[in-house]
């Protein structure tokens, strides 16, 4: 649980916590003239998911030696730019450039924080005795972008009794800027909430855009964003920031990128999207432990929670998983299974690829998990993420098709105990032989009839390229609102405008139960049946033919209840006419749209 208090300081605070101070009284330079101006025309920001380093794991890791000066002491100085010279030397070559510092700059070692006279951040001499500007610039001059990193609102003790004033902004004072009743903001209540209502909100906010700018940072992680983070409401709404931070960003003539943090709410994607270049779907993947992370807290929580905002990655902004802290061994806290997994999803999932690991000491397992070029294309491709093409079972298995009609797979066992896990070509569309390449392993792997089947560890994946050299599946449709089949329990008929017939059947829960009838097959066996569905949240169902025993499986979330997605499932049939069931049984079961049942070959 994440607070706010500066008594005691659990791990998970601390990034709000980051808070406050009374103004430190340092006037600033005057301001440079903007970097970009003396520049040729950048490339567009997040053409595809960036990739570089981030502090944040190690400075709130327990792990032996990486705080000797207490909590969070990692973070100086001399810490980054070591980080910085060892991803120049080994990764910067695969792509990684950015250096992203986290948060505690502001802050002391007994985290008291620093402001200057206008109420903006002010780098802590002990932990940046050179300055923030000398940092960037040092990280430039090995070829790489300089990250920083703020909450959002305007810092408690920045405040000042309301008498501190806004940078370039006569009479504007930190009084005119929130709102009267001084209520709080962000995820972790650490700030005052800013009242756009007022110009001189919008000052402050580009004070700090022009600070940043004139000190060369090319990112900035906005973090502690609502609605997410923990929090809903009026006071946790920041969308009015985070566009307060675009308009200021850019009036700075500088490129930079606007990350948004942490657990932002789906419902406001259309904002996050407009006004940044990425969002954290998730809370932290950090475990707050002796290790970086581990499997359960929160590694794993990633493969139900992406497959919502699958289709709102894309060219101009992306899907931040977090970190990727898969380089270190021992210090990481997983398997080498679960470190591939973790390297497979993000690669897949076309999130950012930031690791938060000691890259002075990557083991050769976790430089060949980073560096693995042919992972990495796959990231970087300017095209849509995968999503699950199966239920997310223990056993998974995630798609995207390619521009050049091929597709990536990936498999996953996310079970306790070794499984074997299947790619049937129909859950791709088409059936018959394809080729397969092993993505992680640099290995053609032949041609495979209508599948491929691996036999996977516990918390195991592989990825492949697969190229068909088959057909096109054939398949029959069959409507959930069909007056032909049989609705049970409170199931009932709902208009859909997503769906394919315009129509969808709802309310599976408690009982309800979607029976399809008539069912004509030609020959008896096991048929992957793909399922049209909606569902605003991941929920599970039971499936069962003729009146047999069912299987449950959980489908992934569509993101809302306006879209549908689908997802292919194993279903045993007879020859002739069959029934296919669907139950929610005692819980609440996903909207079902249609099925589409193959053809024989």
């Amino acid at each position: 649980m994440r607070s706010s208090s500066y008594s005691v300081m659990p791990a998970r605070t601390l990034r709000a916590v980051v808070v406050l101070a009374l103004a430190a009284g340092v006037t600033p330079a005057a301001p440079a003239a903007p970097a970009a101006q003396a520049e040729t025309a950048a490339p567009a920001l997040a053409a595809k998911p960036y990739m570089g380093w981030s502090s944040w794991s190690m400075q709130s890791s327990k792990y032996p030696g990486l705080n000797p000066d207490g909590d969070y002491s990692y973070l100086t100085e001399a810490n980054v730019l070591k980080q910085a010279g060892a991803m120049a030397a080994k990764l910067k070559k695969y792509g990684y450039e950015y250096v992203n510092i986290d948060a505690g700059w502001w802050r002391d070692k007994t985290w008291k924080p620093g402001f200057d006279r206008y109420g903006r951040q002010q780098a802590d001499p002990v932990r940046f005795p050179s300055g923030m500007k000398a940092v960037a610039d040092r990280i430039h001059a090995k070829g790489l972008k300089a990250g920083i990193y703020l909450p959002v609102g305007l810092e408690k003790e920045a405040y000042g009794d309301g008498e501190v004033p806004v940078w370039n902004a006569d009479g504007c004072t930190t009084a005119d800027i929130v709102h009267d009743d001084l209520r709080t903001t962000n995820g972790w209540d650490s700030a005052y909430k800013l009242d756009f209502s007022d110009p001189c909100a919008q000052k402050y906010v580009d004070s700090q855009a022009r600070m940043f700018a004139d000190w060369g940072y090319d990112f900035l992680k906005l973090d502690g964003v609502g609605p997410g983070s923990g929090k809903h409401g009026d006071q946790y709404d920041n969308v009015a920031d985070v566009a307060a931070w675009q308009k200021a960003i850019a009036a700075t003539g500088r490129p930079l990128h606007l990350e948004l943090s942490w657990s932002l709410d789906i419902g406001r994607v259309a904002d996050w999207k407009k006004h940044s270049q990425g969002w954290r779907i998730d809370t932290d993947v950090e475990c707050y432990c002796n290790t970086l992370v581990s499997w359960e807290n929160s590694v794993d929580d990633r493969w139900d929670d992406a497959p919502a905002w699958t289709r709102h990655a894309g060219p101009g902004g992306w899907n931040d998983l977090d970190s990727l802290d898969v380089g270190n061994g021992d210090m990481d806290g997983l398997t080498k299974a679960e470190r591939q997994s973790y390297a497979t999803l993000w690669a897949v999932a076309k999130s950012p690829l930031y690791t938060g690991d000691d890259l002075t000491l990557l083991d050769s397992y976790g430089l060949s998990l980073l560096t693995n070029r042919e992972v990495i294309a796959v990231n970087q491709a300017a095209t849509a993420p995968a999503r699950p093409v199966t239920p997310s079972d223990p056993q998974q298995v995630w798609a995207a098709k390619n521009p050049d009609g091929t597709y990536t797979v990936a498999l996953f066992n996310l079970a306790d105990a070794p499984a074997a896990v299947t790619a049937h070509w129909a859950s791709l569309g088409f059936t018959g032989p394809a080729a397969v390449r092993d993505l992680w392993h640099h290995e053609n792997l032949g041609s495979h009839q209508n599948k491929i089947t691996q036999a996977l560890p516990a918390h195991g994946s592989r990825l492949f390229t697969v190229t068909p050299r088959g057909r096109a599946l054939t398949t029959t449709a069959y409507e959930a609102e069909s007056g032909a089949n049989t609705l049970g329990g409170n199931a009932s008929v709902a208009d859909c405008p997503a769906c394919s017939d315009g129509r969808k059947v709802g309310n599976l829960y408690l009982g309800g139960t979607l029976r399809f009838n008539d069912i004509v097959v030609d020959q008896a066996g096991t048929y992957l049946i793909k399922v049209a569905y909606v569902s605003g949240d991941p929920r599970s169902v039971d499936i069962s033919a003729n009146g047999g025993g069912a299987t449950r499986h959980k489908f992934p979330s569509t993101g809302d209840w306006g879209t549908a997605e689908t997802v292919s499932v194993p279903v045993t049939l007879k020859a002739g006419a069959n029934t296919v069931t669907f139950d929610s049984g005692a819980g609440y079961a996903p909207d079902i749209d249609r099925m589409d049942v193959p053809k024989p070959s």
